[in-house]
């Protein structure tokens, strides 16, 4: 095909997918000063691949070239250069493994925490559960325990509450009556 036809072909197929392609793009992609670079490599890659074949679905191709390309630029985000890891480790920097002393205190913190959580009113103790560990929302929790919104708040309050009072002491003075 010459250079004109294909530039009629992208003008009348491509060039009109422009908004929805941009929403595509606005939509998968979190750097929103990338989006235009984005559609550019886009349009350059349909053209370069229509040089060859035009494609019978211009409207197909024209997004999975875009989901591809989003693809791409994902997985090449995540390369670490070799470099950078040797100099990291170089520094001493990397280690995750904590010094025995600590390990000691967070398993004994994470001891007192389950005895704290245990103690707990079951009702209560499954508002923090899920909150806190499962890390679902008050409308969630309503639905999983079938109660009331204030009644999970009311859990939830109690519980941290609780476990405030049973991990460092009367450190809440704010419940009535005192």
């Amino acid at each position: 095909m010459s250079t004109p036809e294909l530039r009629a072909w992208f003008v009348r197929e491509v060039v009109p997918l422009e908004p929805e392609l941009m929403k595509y793009l606005q939509h998968n992609w979190r750097n929103r000063s990338d989006i235009v670079d984005l559609r550019q490599e886009v349009y350059a890659r349909v053209f370069d691949a229509a040089r060859t074949q035009i494609p019978e679905k211009t409207r197909q191709f024209v997004f999975t070239t875009a989901r591809n390309l989003l693809i791409n630029r994902v997985l090449h985000e995540q390369v670490v250069p070799i470099e950078a890891v040797a100099d990291l480790e170089a520094l001493d920097i990397a280690k995750d493994t904590p010094d025995p002393e600590r390990s000691v205190i967070a398993r004994e913190e994470l001891r007192r925490l389950q005895v704290a959580l245990d103690e707990l009113p079951p009702r209560c103790r499954e508002a923090i559960v899920l909150r806190k560990i499962e890390n679902l929302s008050i409308r969630e929790i309503v639905q999983r325990m079938g109660v009331s919104e204030n009644t999970v708040k009311m859990h939830l309050s109690n519980g941290v509450r609780a476990l405030t009072e049973a991990l460092y002491g009367q450190a809440s003075n704010t419940r009535s009556g005192r």
